[in-house]
């Protein structure tokens, strides 16, 4: 318990101060590498429901304390302890003892009396400050007000289902490999192993519970996949036939690059600007038993690294908010500011003008974000349509709405497409 506390305090101290969620984490392993997987285990799932949960925990915190409290970090701890006392089956006064414990070490280690005094009123008002607090929209919803906001204007009906599904646990879905089976033998595998499962399309299947890679028969054999469903519907999407040229952009960490491949023999080119991250892609074709070419560099700058051959499909999964993974990545409710859609949607406008000569007449390019704004979605697909007369918009596939807008539903994570044919 004192571990989960002091590390998740860290983590969330990292996060609220400008860091990501993956990099707080890393920073924590990185330090205490002697923690047992259980451990890090608590520390995740207290720091990722801590940030799924802070618009109410904050709204909760302020109502019990008396005056600001200026040590970032002390704070970071009573949200924790908040947290836990709510949100957990820890015995309250465990979360209270270690608490003060670890308030002796935060800061300048004159918060034990706050922390003792804050945990207790909040389990003597707990079922009051709870009531008050849904009674905010950053308490109910628990996420910044400007998103809430932009949520109503953008989904007058559907608003409510999109928060809701951003404050819940992921769904863990798998893609099977065609190559090497299907969903159905892959389903009694599942059950013969005792996991609960249902398919989705004849190459998703929806676990019941997540579970780790590890536990999932033949995947590093490359059988199977983890996959948002959501993101599955790209490589359908873009068509490729075998022999084609086709150009991946902004590949890590390469699940869209296999699934390319998984339908059929390519020429594929699989770029990203990252070459930390272009390794991932790298790892993941190998666990498949698939090849590709890899190329570090950026989209937005093909002179780089094109080879002035013409693409026939081009997936451009570009560099997006992330709104629509908001369950899978909490921190990015509490990092992202409304202006960053305008620097948002300027690299989108780039990298979409960057890659459009690259594609053969007659080809296909697939536009696709995991955001949920419409200013990186509908609107950047129809003002590049505008700006390129030769761009004819195609109709999508069976299973996505008309508009390409998926919204986070149990089932899937929040991604937008637009598909894209050249005039000949």
């Amino acid at each position: 318990m004192y571990a989960t506390q002091k590390y998740a305090t860290r983590i969330l101290t990292a996060v609220l101060g400008g860091k990501t969620l993956t990099d707080a984490l890393a920073e924590v392993w990185r330090a205490d590498p002697e923690l047992k997987p259980q451990q890090r285990g608590a520390i995740q799932d207290v720091s990722y429901g801590a940030l799924r949960q802070l618009g109410l925990l904050n709204t909760m915190l302020d109502t019990l304390l008396s005056k600001p409290v200026h040590e970032v970090e002390l704070r970071a701890l009573l949200l924790v302890g908040i947290y836990q006392l709510n949100f957990t089956r820890a015995a309250p006064y465990t979360v209270v003892d270690h608490a003060v414990k670890v308030a002796a070490h935060t800061g300048t280690g004159q918060g034990k009396g706050l922390v003792n005094a804050i945990l207790r009123n909040f389990l003597r008002r707990r079922d009051e400050l709870l009531k008050d607090a849904r009674r905010t929209d950053a308490g109910h919803w628990s996420h910044p007000d400007w998103w809430i906001a932009a949520m109503r204007k953008a989904y007058p009906s559907a608003w409510r289902s999109v928060l809701e599904q951003s404050n819940q646990h992921p769904p863990m879905t798998l893609r099977v490999n065609r190559r090497q089976g299907d969903v159905d033998s892959y389903l009694a595998e599942l059950a013969a192993v005792g996991l609960e499962a249902r398919a989705l399309d004849d190459t998703a299947i929806l676990l019941a519970h997540p579970v780790g890679v590890d536990k999932l028969p033949g995947f590093f054999d490359g059988r199977v996949s983890v996959q948002d469903w959501g993101a599955q519907h790209a490589a359908r999407l873009l068509d490729a036939q075998p022999g084609m040229r086709v150009l991946d952009a902004c590949a890590a960490p390469g699940g869209k690059t296999g699934h390319l491949l998984e339908l059929a023999d390519l020429e594929l080119t699989a770029i990203d600007v990252d070459g930390q991250r272009l390794a991932r892609v790298d790892d993941n074709l190998r666990r498949l038993g698939l090849k590709a070419t890899l190329r570090a560099g950026d989209a937005a700058v093909p002179k780089i690294w094109w080879d002035g051959k013409p693409f026939d499909r081009i997936l451009a999964d570009v560099p997006c908010s992330a709104t629509g993974v908001a369950r899978r990545h909490p921190d990015i409710k509490w990092l992202r500011r409304y202006n960053d859609f305008v620097t948002f949607s300027q690299q989108q406008r780039q990298m979409l003008d960057a890659l459009w000569p690259l594609l053969a007449p007659g080809g296909k390019l697939v536009y696709a974000t995991c955001s949920i704004f419409p200013a990186e979605n509908g609107a950047q697909a129809d003002a590049f349509a505008a700006r390129h007369p030769d761009a004819e918009r195609l109709p999508l596939s069976e299973g996505l709405p008309v508009d390409g807008q998926l919204l986070p539903t149990p089932e899937h994570d929040g991604f937008y497409y637009a598909l894209f044919r050249k005039r000949p």
